[in-house]
């Protein structure tokens, strides 16, 4: 039997249990059923084919490897032009192939892409065959840490712009984070079989903003297939191949990694020098570990092992990694006792959002930790913090690079671990300077990152507040100038450059506050533009301003899980806002209770919830008025004791509601 043959079959008999086991355990969720039995199905259909893996990683010289992404704005059909490259060189078979490498059920189910994924390509040109390694990556901005760490592996991007809505915020965005890492870009405008397509129009888009040639732009439809095999040609041509070479000693580095629940610890990695093959024993660089290599292969789409892998490649490996941390992205690979240059790692993601998620009974923290730790390991951009509330138990304090980024998190939690968790309101971090020497040593610092609203210190000894910034990028048609210009000031943005991309769009530039985005920012500006506006932000730092933070009480007792901090013009509202929310939510007692938001013990908002009226005179008719009084006294008393002393607790559900509204 055959090498390949052999790993094949080992391959398919994997998958056939894999099969077995969703089959079982979907079975009470018939729409995840459906979505892991379209992703099973295409993949079996895939290893069922008569026809073997005939090729040899080993005759691919390093002249004949492209590393290549898909970079775009969400919706502009990068997934789609994946299936089509997959079809074309026979990775997949033809047939009614639906975004192949959105392989999660959160993708498929909101039809996004939020993991990067890879597949390597075997295509025929001019009598050569060339191994393509292809990372299909997300478009929305939350996910952007996702597409920077995909372009270290490559040489190359195909930017995809949609003939029918141009140049969106996020292609801006993408296509300078390619130019600064200095990889050959490739336009593409796609969707050209549209009614609606601008095929002129956008490509002066691209020509005046990005400075490319319009006669290097390819034209064509993904969905149909139209102009893709042109893409392949250009990706040969025109991207360099890499500066690699298999004499040398090994130099790995992984820039992805997820957790398998047959397999463990995946890693995937790039080959930069040397070759590495299953039973060598290889060191990380940072931590000094050794490993040795259990299973090595690529992506075709799915995993098959090849059991070696050379210079300029990318694959997976597994070694074996006892814990999740170990598989740290950015990190060098090499063989042991033959020390090499560790390659430079990534810039660190910058979380943006903050959150608790607290499990739904104490008793599921085991399993919450669990679940964090191995989701943590497939999206190394979340941040992850040890936290504890009075009223929700032990839990975490995580950081996200947006909103959309948080729900995504959260319903991975619950598809793939089955983990029901509550997530308290988001907010961002702000900075303060405190003053006096006992408390720089009480804090450590003289300037303090406070991540939970309810750690910040007492305004006494507090010198200087400062609140993150973003430079927003926003593009429209012209004729909403206007209104969307009053959107930013409403938002305390300050318009820094406004430029007409065409005839008909204008680009802005704006300096905003990360806070007066996070929640409804977009929506509004997609309702005021009637959907035609996009938008996408980069952090900027942090900047001198004047905030407040704003305290939640019930008849007194303070709710740590609902303080906030705000602008100093923003407190009053968004105190009212929360104060008859809770009024809406808290059921009502045998007793008044007063809802109170308050600034340094100053009571800027207040509602009550009225108590439940009990008629203690119902019974009392005739005779003297004088036992009506008592009793009316006798209950009056009785409920301001009972005020005094009754502990009101938030149910978990009712604390639910008021973080979704």
């Amino acid at each position: 039997m055959s090498g390949s043959l052999f790993w094949q079959r080992l391959f398919l008999h994997r998958w056939q249990r894999q099969m077995k086991y969703l089959t079982k355990i979907t079975s009470k969720n018939a729409l995840n059923k459906n979505l892991q039995h379209r992703h099973i199905s295409t993949t079996l259909q895939l290893l069922n084919q008569s026809k073997p893996l005939q090729f040899d990683l080993s005759s691919f010289p390093v002249e004949n490897i492209r590393n290549f992404c898909i970079i775009a704005h969400v919706d502009h059909g990068k997934s789609t032009l994946a299936d089509r490259l997959l079809e074309i060189t026979g990775t997949i078979p033809k047939g009614n192939n639906q975004q192949v490498l959105d392989k999660l059920p959160v993708e498929r189910e909101r039809g996004i892409t939020v993991k990067a994924q890879t597949a390597s390509l075997i295509y025929r040109y001019n009598d050569q065959d060339y191994l393509l390694n292809l990372i299909d990556t997300p478009g929305h901005v939350d996910f952007h840490y996702e597409v920077s760490r995909s372009l270290a592996a490559c040489q190359g991007v195909i930017l995809l712009v949609d003939a029918n809505q141009g140049v969106q915020a996020q292609t801006v965005a993408n296509f300078y984070l390619a130019f600064e890492a200095e990889l050959t870009i490739i336009p593409v405008l796609n969707k050209i079989d549209l009614k609606n397509a601008q095929v002129e129009v956008v490509s002066d888009q691209i020509h005046n903003l990005f400075d490319l040639d319009k006669k290097d732009i390819l034209k064509i439809s993904a969905k149909q297939g139209t102009g893709v095999e042109e893409v392949l040609k250009a990706v040969i041509e025109r991207i360099p191949c890499p500066k690699f070479d298999k004499t040398k000693p090994l130099r790995a580095f992984v820039f992805d990694s997820w957790y398998d629940r047959f397999k463990g610890v995946v890693a995937h990695f790039a080959i930069c020098d040397g070759i590495i093959k299953e039973g060598d024993r290889i060191l990380c660089n940072s931590t000094k570990k050794n490993y040795e290599v259990t299973e090595i292969g690529i992506m075709y789409p799915d995993q098959v092992s090849t059991g070696v892998l050379f210079a300029g490649q990318v694959g997976y490996a597994m070694m074996n990694m006892k814990n999740t941390d170990e598989a740290k992205i950015g990190d060098t690979f090499y063989h042991e006792n033959q020390t090499v240059k560790p390659l430079p790692g990534f810039k660190e993601a910058i979380p943006m959002v903050f959150a608790g998620m607290f499990p739904m009974e104490h008793s599921e923290f085991l399993q919450l930790k669990s679940a964090i730790e191995k989701l943590t390991l497939n999206d190394r951009s979340v941040q992850v913090r040890m936290d504890s509330s009075p009223v929700l138990g032990q839990g975490y304090r995580l950081g996200f690079l947006g909103l959309l980024h948080m729900e995504v998190f959260n319903q991975r939690l619950e598809q793939e671990f089955d983990a029901s968790v509550i997530i308290t309101a988001p907010n961002i971090a702000f900075k303060v300077k405190i003053k006096g020497e006992k408390n720089i040593k009480q804090y450590g610092s003289e300037e303090l990152l406070v991540l939970n609203p309810c750690l910040m210190p007492s305004i006494d000894i507090i010198t200087e507040y400062q609140e993150p910034m973003v430079n927003g990028t926003i593009i429209s048609p012209a004729e909403y100038i206007n209104s969307i210009t009053e959107l930013c000031l409403n938002h305390r943005g300050r318009l820094k450059d406004q430029s007409y991309i065409d005839d008909t769009r204008v680009l802005f530039k704006v300096l905003f506050p990360l806070s007066e985005i996070l929640v409804d920012f977009f929506d509004k500006l997609k309702s005021l533009s009637s959907g035609y506006a996009s938008f996408d932000y980069e952090d900027a730092g942090f900047e001198i301003t004047d905030l407040v933070k704003v305290d939640f009480t019930l008849n007194g007792r303070e709710v740590e899980e609902l303080t906030l901090i705000c602008h100093v013009s923003r407190a009053r509202d968004m105190a009212k806002r929360v104060c008859e929310r809770l009024k809406a939510t808290i059921p009502r007692q045998q007793f008044v209770i007063a809802v109170q938001g308050k600034v340094n013990q100053k009571v800027i908002a207040r509602e009550d919830i009225k108590a439940y009226r009990k008629d203690v005179t119902a019974k009392c008719y005739g005779g003297d008025i004088t036992r009506k009084m008592k009793l009316l006294k006798s209950q009056a008393e009785g409920k301001k004791k009972l005020r005094m002393i009754g502990n009101i607790e938030i149910p978990k559900d009712a604390f639910i509601k008021i973080l979704q509204k």
